[in-house]
């Protein structure tokens, strides 16, 4: 649910310093003939993705320095190339450096430049689900980019839950895994519930029209008036709006810029999308060192629930950290702010042997 702080944080964090952002390609794949798990098929599948840095091949052709970072709902890879993550991350001397690492960030399935509904098949496009959209990624590497094995797959919301997936689905393929701002549960509880409202408001608003609207429907709003109230958190929320005139400006000027950047079918299907994810039952699968980044304001992911704590002790190789509520975190958005938690994410990169090695 990046998503969800993509559009806050874009305006939240504007004008917050940062490092520079290093250059990027951008490219697309087409998957051909994909098949989702619901047993639909689009004969063309487009994933779109961003590139930085430049891969290096030992003496077999073997590229031995890509590094995934998977987006959250709503998302895309464009939202990771902003001075508080890039210029944290990738640039010179930074945990990912450009000049040592070939960074992917990819659009999933329904997001960015990728299909999806808004494309023009609306609610004809294929239902999809995690497992695909982690599928589709898979192919994006090998396929198209000829990428066998991954130093570090990381994601933050939605793409740190496709990063426990990874670790489950494709075992060998990584050395390393990041999931920021997730739990490795089937969405239960708030998460469910929150979700649902979306669903339900937009599948039950008459101006839908089972996709088919010609004019963005009033649900919408609803569904963007969600996602701001599960942002951040409620200690920076009073303080930027402690009257509820600067309330409604602060609401009503977050739903004007979402519902520019938004359609109703996307959102519908990407937050639908997270209704076949479950890791719990195969953890104990998972062979890389595994490190879990939580935050204490999450409202979307409590700490006080104890479930990554638990998860994480039934991975071989995993651990989990907290990072206590501060001045400088922003609830569920913080997964953004690198320069929160970048530290253990060196740790893991020392830990699995990545730091001095570049691999």
């Amino acid at each position: 649910m990046t998503a969800i702080c993509s559009l806050a944080l874009a305006l939240l964090l504007a004008g917050t310093p940062g490092g520079a952002v290093p250059p990027q390609t951008q490219g697309d794949v087409i998957l051909k003939d994909f098949r989702f798990a619901s047993g639909e098929t689009l004969p063309d599948l487009r994933i779109h993705y961003r590139a930085i840095g430049e891969p290096n091949r030992d003496e077999s052709g073997t590229i031995t320095n890509a590094v995934l970072v998977l987006h959250g709902t709503t998302g895309s890879g464009a939202q990771f190339v902003r001075p508080e993550f890039a210029g944290e991350l990738f640039e010179s001397g930074q945990p990912l450096d450009a000049a040592r690492f070939y960074i992917i960030l990819p659009d999933g399935i329904g997001h960015g430049e990728s299909s999806k509904p808004s494309d023009g098949l609306r609610a004809r496009f294929p239902r999809y689900g995690y497992r695909d959209m982690v599928e589709a990624q898979h192919r994006l590497l090998t396929e198209g980019l000829g990428i066998d094995h991954l130093r570090l797959v990381m994601g933050t919301s939605m793409g740190g839950m496709h990063t426990w997936l990874w670790g489950e689905v494709h075992p060998g393929f990584m050395d390393a895994l990041l999931p920021l701002a997730c739990l490795p549960e089937q969405i239960s509880g708030r998460n469910r519930v929150w979700r649902r409202v979306v669903i339900d408001a937009i599948r039950n608003d008459p101006a839908w029209n089972g996709g088919e609207y010609t004019v963005q429907p009033p649900s919408l709003r609803t569904a963007a008036e969600m996602l701001f109230l599960m942002s951040s958190n409620p200690i920076v929320r009073r303080r930027e709006m402690p009257t509820l005139a600067s309330s409604d400006q602060a609401l009503d000027a977050y739903v004007a810029h979402a519902i520019e950047a938004l359609d109703a079918n996307d959102v519908l299907y990407a937050v639908a999308a997270s209704e076949d994810y479950d890791p719990g039952p195969a953890l104990e699968t998972i062979r890389a060192p595994l490190l879990a980044i939580n935050f204490a304001d999450d409202l979307i992911n409590p700490p006080e629930l104890g479930v990554l704590e638990r998860a994480t002790a039934r991975v071989p190789r995993g651990r989990a950290v907290i990072i206590p509520n501060s001045e400088e975190t922003r609830g569920h958005g913080t997964h953004t702010l690198a320069a929160l938690w970048k530290q253990h994410l060196i740790e893991l990169l020392e830990e699995s042997g990545l730091a001095s090695t570049g691999r």
